[in-house]
């Protein structure tokens, strides 16, 4: 929550603070999403950025709840046989993890 003075208006430092704030969770939720690699954080944070600077608005403003407009953006820019085939490879490496972790649990490591 941004901080006001004393006229009740933001300050600057709070709006960047906030500004920052949204953008680090928009980066960690994207990079969650399936199929999202380095080019398509880069160029979603810039598409925010940029629409920010052009129009003055914060990005809660603009674009909502961080975590949901990664998921937007995800969904967007990330091919549909991308997407499913990195969730199928999420879904093969945690069914691993898991065996792994029971044959360590049976092993008393």
């Amino acid at each position: 929550m941004a901080k006001k003075n004393e006229t009740g208006r933001t300050t600057d430092a709070a709006r960047e603070k906030d500004r920052e704030k949204w953008l680090a969770r928009f980066q960690v939720r994207l990079v969650q999403q399936p199929g999202v690699d380095r080019a398509v954080v880069l160029r979603a944070v810039k598409e925010v950025t940029t629409h920010c600077e052009d129009s003055e608005e914060d990005p809660r403003t603009a674009f909502g709840d961080p975590d949901a407009h990664a998921v937007r953006v995800a969904a967007r820019l990330v091919p549909a046989d991308r997407a499913a085939r990195a969730s199928r490879n999420n879904a093969v490496v945690d069914a691993l993890d898991s065996v792994r972790k029971a044959v360590g649990d049976i092993a008393g490591l």
